[in-house]
């Protein structure tokens, strides 16, 4: 799992998109917020990949749909290429949910979480300042979308039968809600235990399914028929 950035230290972020306007306004927003700052700027899929290579920002606000090597290709390079798996930058997918159709390959692409284009600026903030410091964000409106995804997607491959037999009923039963978008709130109240315990079911599930964040568990739990097709 990535270690999560010193308090003092601010997170470096590289802006890829097609369109020089949202580039700019990222930009704008990133700049007055003292614990955020812009390493560079990418108008392409490859520029993004080579820059994400030279400048190792923390994390990269990537558009889906670009020239050439689009968003979901760029992420899949940048993820699998890094030399320190832990030191990989983190994904920001930046969509519009009425036009994009591809969630669920953008997060099996390696992306952490998803912006929209129309949400509040504070909520871009927040959302990148989440998954620089290690977590994962996934809205109900992205689960939902991911699940109609999946729907059209084909089979594909599970973990393992015996990853999955390693987990005992009540890290299945979080796994199940994690993968349904419940919060560890949601999930405290539904099974009746603490947060925190949900906090260590979830550790101990990306440890024994070798997860990288909770969006991994969440297209586990779709992949292993944990959560149905819709």
């Amino acid at each position: 799992m990535t270690t999560p950035l010193a308090a003092s230290t601010p997170v470096r972020v590289l802006l890829a998109d097609d369109q020089p306007l949202v580039r700019a306004s990222l930009d704008m927003i990133i700049t007055d917020t003292p614990d955020l700052e812009v390493v560079g700027e990418a108008g392409t899929g490859a520029e993004a990949v080579r820059l994400a290579a030279e400048l190792r920002p923390d994390v990269v606000v990537m558009d889906i749909r670009m020239p050439g090597m689009d968003g979901i290709e760029a992420t899949r390079v940048i993820t699998e290429d890094s030399p320190d798996a832990d030191g990989a930058p983190r994904i920001l997918i930046l969509t519009t949910f009425d036009q994009d159709d591809h969630v669920y390959g953008a997060l099996r692409a390696g992306a952490s979480g998803f912006l929209v284009k129309d949400m509040a600026l504070d909520d871009i903030l927040a959302a990148i300042r989440v998954v620089a410091g290690g977590d994962a964000l996934i809205a109900p409106t992205v689960t939902r979308r991911l699940i109609a995804d999946f729907a059209r997607q084909p089979p594909a491959n599970a973990p393992g039968a015996a990853k999955l037999a390693a987990i005992t009923d009540r890290e299945r039963e979080t796994l199940t809600l994690v993968g349904l978008g419940r919060s560890n709130a949601e999930i405290a109240a539904e099974l009746f235990i603490t947060a925190a315990t949900v906090k260590t079911y979830i550790s101990r599930l990306l440890t024994k399914l070798n997860a990288r964040d909770r969006v991994q568990l969440v297209i586990i739990a779709y992949e292993s028929r944990l959560v149905g097709r819709r």
